[in-house]
């Protein structure tokens, strides 16, 4: 019971990192949530899916009427389907529309349980043509195998070291860098403008795993180099805690002024309570961007009140601004329509963007769709917006620094936009790089397994 209670504080540790205007008249939002709903165009993305007439098989997993894809999650584990939910609302859309010139996408969803990630890309390398929208705690126990059997990935979501940026990754939105610390834009904002009496009096709690501590290190160098002066720095065990009495005393009597969590949100929100109850508030808690959904507001309860907490959405639009981003409103539309009962979290709205960069890519193939096709065509994006869901990103340069943040602040009345003084769009795209300088572990590469990308057909 013990060991079972260790590993799910673990995996959520480890998955820390972790309307149309100018319209009039009855029926026209109608008209047009529909066409939203049955044409193969995205936000500003024109023809993603639609129909075609393959002729034949063309790459595994690819056949004259069929693209097999595979989508990880530890939701065996976890309980969490929000990757096999947002494949599920993608794909029915998709398909509806006609598929990807003619073909039908159909996913494998393969299920981790947090542990077997090794086992299920072999699974994956056997049947799957490549890995969209999903993700997996452990990730960083796949990605040999991956490479080895030269399986494209377009994620939703990155935790480990040796996953960050691999080779044959293809990330649609900032979810994460190797070389640079992606939360410099957030941190400047909250020490140097939104609460500037905090730079001095920073705290951090961090889960007590070998993931997440590397994760807090390089959080503490980054940081540190901005001007930050951390005054208290503990762990808290991967099991969870029963009683978060002696860190909140720990934190008042060291006088924290900004809280950085890199954790459980379900722990962050014992913590606030006992906060809280004890009347001490901080000037800011980084509640980490995987606190952002309705069942946070729900737990963390008076505390929304009391404490600020704050989220980084890393240059994705929040679900709450639908009417300033067409595409926004059409994900909620697809969701209403297809998963009415899904929360939408930050992992959605990635996983999504990961979807339409793989079915943009694989259209742009047309009827010999192969891996060396698609990589190609994802590695031209080099300003990738998933239609307007996230700011321009890179796809595939591992060494282009974050430029755009936004923030999100939860409140009784549920999440909103801070005034971090957006300057494009939705977004802040002032962002000063921070590169590493500590030593950490890298990204694995082709060559780590003999092969090339001239090897991917």
């Amino acid at each position: 019971m013990k060991s079972q209670q260790v590993l799910i504080g673990l995996v959520a540790a480890l998955v820390l990192v972790t309307g149309c205007g100018g319209r009039s008249g009855p029926g026209t939002e109608e008209a047009a949530v529909a066409q939203g709903l049955t044409s193969g165009d995205f936000g500003d993305l024109k023809g993603v899916c639609g129909p075609g007439r393959p002729s034949a098989a063309s790459a595994q997993g690819v056949t004259a009427t069929e693209i097999k894809v595979g989508v990880f999650t530890d939701m065996g584990f976890t309980k969490n389907s929000e990757f096999p939910e947002a494949a599920k609302v993608f794909t029915t859309w998709c398909n509806a529309a006609g598929g990807i010139n003619g073909r039908k996408i159909v996913t494998d969803t393969r299920d981790a349980k947090l542990m077997e990630v090794r086992q299920r890309m072999l699974d994956a390398c056997r049947e799957d043509f490549a890995l969209v929208g999903g993700g997996a705690a452990l990730d960083g126990l796949g990605v040999k195998e991956r490479l080895s059997c030269l399986l494209p990935d377009f994620p939703a979501q990155i935790s480990q070291q040796q996953n960050v940026q691999s080779d044959l990754q293809y990330n649609a939105s900032a979810s994460a860098y190797v070389n640079y610390f992606q939360y410099t834009g957030y941190y400047h904002w909250l020490l140097k403008e939104a609460h500037p009496g905090s730079a001095g009096a920073v705290g951090m709690i961090n889960g007590d795993s070998p993931v997440t501590k590397v994760m807090g290190t390089k959080f503490a160098e980054a940081m540190t180099a901005g001007g930050a002066t951390f005054v208290y720095n503990d762990l808290y065990p991967a099991s969870g805690v029963a009683d978060w009495t002696p860190y909140a005393q720990a934190i008042k009597s060291k006088g924290v002024k900004g809280l950085m969590f890199l954790g459980d949100w379900r722990q962050l929100a014992k913590l606030e309570d006992v906060l809280t109850g004890m009347d001490y508030k901080l000037d800011w808690i980084d509640a980490n961007n995987n606190s952002y959904h309705s069942s946070f507001l729900e737990t963390v309860g008076k505390s929304l009140s009391f404490q600020n907490n704050y989220a980084d959405l890393g240059g994705t639009v929040p679900a709450e601004s639908p009417s300033a981003v067409p595409a926004t409103q059409q994900l909620l539309d697809l969701y209403k329509k297809y998963a009415p009962e899904a929360d939408i979290t930050m992992p959605t709205l990635r996983a999504f963007s990961a979807w339409l960069l793989f079915a943009k890519s694989a259209a742009s193939c047309g009827d010999q769709l192969t891996r060396a096709c698609l990589i190609a065509a994802a590695s031209k994006e080099t300003a990738w917006t998933g239609g307007g869901l996230n700011a321009p990103t890179v796809v595939a340069d591992r060494d282009t620094p974050p430029k755009c943040f936004n923030v999100v602040q939860a409140t009784a009345q549920g999440w909103k936009s801070a005034d971090f003084q957006p300057n494009q769009g939705p977004f802040r795209c002032d962002v000063p790089a921070y590169r590493y300088t500590g030593a950490y572990d890298r990204p694995l590469t082709l060559a780590d397994v003999g092969k090339n990308v001239n090897d991917v057909e």
